[in-house]
């Protein structure tokens, strides 16, 4: 059957390998946090926490269109950039829904971290556990099964104003050899340097434990890419989602 049981899962994740597009489809997969489809060597990542936007890989657009009629809950697909428009034009056919496409833009980085510091930032540990979880449910991080285990066995950075959880950045997602970083400011804290500050702190951290620091985007998210280059990532490849557009 195209859905894996736990330990296909585990297998699956061996064969995506490490890299910095399967970082999370892996973090996912190992830690039974998504249900997994596979046939003929590609697959479909769901995320249980995140059903919406599942990832593919593989490059035939017939068997990943196999993969994904079997997917309930999704609103669009992130896959190689090559194999989506065929995808795109076998869903307008199949289904008479106009698409569109999205880049999602893929950094490492592969040099030192360049520091920003900021008076309310620091790094979290468990003991802040009430504090994210009181925070706006933008702030509470994703990945794990729980904040408290986020905080303990993740990498988190807060922005802190008067007692309250204002900004982010956490390890989304964590192999052997790469984190995925994500980030997140409330709208009135925007542009004040927290976001940069926690990204910085949290991605000297992970390469302090050895791992690359990954960071993935939109290609108009233009605060993310904003951010991601001053503290000295550089992109290094794009994925696409596939978006069926509303009746």
């Amino acid at each position: 059957m195209p859905l894996l049981n736990h330990t296909e899962c585990l297998d699956l994740a061996d064969q995506l390998g490490e890299s910095p597009e399967t970082v999370i489809s892996v973090h996912l997969l190992r830690r039974t946090l998504c249900r997994g489809y596979a046939a003929h060597g590609h697959a479909i990542i769901q995320s249980t926490q995140d059903p919406s936007e599942p990832t593919a890989f593989g490059l035939d657009p017939l068997i990943l269109w196999e993969l994904l009629e079997m997917v309930d809950g999704w609103t669009c697909l992130n896959l190689p950039a090559q194999c989506a428009q065929p995808l795109g034009e076998i869903m307008v056919k199949e289904t008479g829904r106009a698409v569109r496409y999205y880049s999602d833009v893929y950094h490492l980085m592969t040099g030192p971290v360049h520091p920003y510091r900021h008076e309310a930032v620091r790094l979290l540990t468990a003991d802040d556990t009430p504090l994210v979880e009181s925070a706006s449910p933008e702030l509470q991080g994703a990945g794990f099964h729980s904040r408290e285990q986020m905080l303990a066995e993740g990498v988190v950075a807060g922005g802190i104003i008067d007692g309250t959880l204002v900004a982010i950045a956490h390890t989304s997602a964590r192999s052997e050899k790469f984190a995925d970083i994500g980030v997140a400011t409330l709208a009135p804290w925007r542009n004040q340097g927290l976001s940069t500050a926690a990204t910085s702190l949290v991605a000297q951290r992970v390469q302090h434990e050895g791992q690359i620091p990954v960071w993935s985007c939109g290609e108009d998210n233009y605060g993310s890419l904003r951010v991601a280059g001053k503290v000295g990532y550089r992109e290094v490849l794009r994925r696409s989602y596939v978006i069926p557009m509303e009746d």
